[in-house]
């Protein structure tokens, strides 16, 4: 086990790279520590036109900046996934990794993320790698000429759609509801491009095809009337799940099943923050992320300051 640091951070996404560079701009012993790539879900977006100051950065980009910003500073990075979080008798946390490795740290910022909400229907599991993609930039390249469905109506559904188009010849986007929940501008967008079609108030049921996807069966929720889109790829939008398994037995939970958090990104207990996708707040996005870390590691530095005194 190595020395203490003075802050743990749980996650390499825009929260938990903004928190590595102010901590470390502050000289405190700081380790971010990631299990994937770092940027997170940031890294796969193709662009983000609504980062301040930038008119269209690529979340690749924008990922790598941020890490080197942060390691700059002295902030070190680790690959490891954490599988749990435990607070000491004396005051400390153990951070219990994978591979057996235990990391102790005066203060942690959980800033662990979300993953995909899968859409738990017929087909999804069988056919993931095989025509069910939850990541266009990942996997939209596959699919150039041909035809295929988004599951979803936020943000990210309509985001991915119009990504789709550079390949696909055609998207669909199979969506619940009459009206989306978009940004305005995005759904202009997505309503004036060509190669986009609807299938609203409908829900897809069932994935279906032989080696590969090549149909979508899908239920009008109003009149539950049964149809068929004919399609070579399914991609699935609908929502992320905040990933809160390793700290869910010590750190109180909203309804939603993300973390509670004060103003100063503060939990239920002592010495332990929470910032980005897994804290409960209005908006997810990477500029409200990069706040919650700037936060988070403010207030980390002055509870370590206090706790000297």
């Amino acid at each position: 086990m190595s020395a203490v640091y003075d802050v743990a951070i749980i996650g390499a996404g825009p929260a938990g790279m903004t928190a590595g560079i102010y901590a470390s701009r502050a000289m405190l012993k700081t380790v971010i520590i990631e299990k994937g790539v770092a940027g997170g879900l940031m890294a796969l977006t193709d662009k983000l036109d609504n980062w301040p100051g930038e008119l269209s950065v690529s979340g690749a980009d924008l990922s790598e900046r941020m890490l080197k910003q942060a390691t700059g500073f002295g902030c070190e990075f680790q690959m490891g996934e954490v599988i749990k979080i435990d607070r000491l008798s004396d005051g400390n946390f153990m951070v219990s990794l994978s591979d057996d490795e235990k990391i102790l740290a005066k203060t942690v910022i959980y800033a662990a993320g979300s993953v995909p909400r899968l859409a738990d229907i017929e087909g999804e599991k069988e056919f993931a790698g095989r025509g069910v993609s939850y990541c266009a930039v990942c996997d939209a390249a596959f699919y150039r000429g041909l035809k295929v469905a988004v599951l979803g109506g936020g943000d990210s559904a309509l985001k991915e759609a119009l990504y789709l188009t550079k390949f696909a010849d055609e998207v669909t986007i199979i969506h619940r509801r009459q009206e989306f929940r978009a940004e305005k501008i995005i759904q202009e967008e997505v309503k004036n491009n060509p190669k986009i079609k609807f299938v609203l108030d409908s829900i897809a049921v069932k994935i279906d095809g032989s080696d590969f996807v090549e149909k979508v069966i899908v239920k009008n929720v109003k009149t539950e009337e049964m149809s068929v889109v004919n399609v070579d790829g399914v991609f699935v939008f609908l929502g992320y799940i905040p990933k809160v398994d390793p700290v869910r037995h010590f750190v109180e939970l909203a309804e939603d099943g993300r973390i509670k958090a004060d103003y100063r990104m503060h939990t239920n207990v002592e010495g332990f923050f929470a910032a980005g996708d897994v804290i409960q707040k209005l908006v997810n996005q990477v500029s409200t992320a990069v706040g919650d870390g700037a936060t988070a590691a403010t207030a980390a530095e002055h509870f370590i300051s206090s706790a000297k005194k």
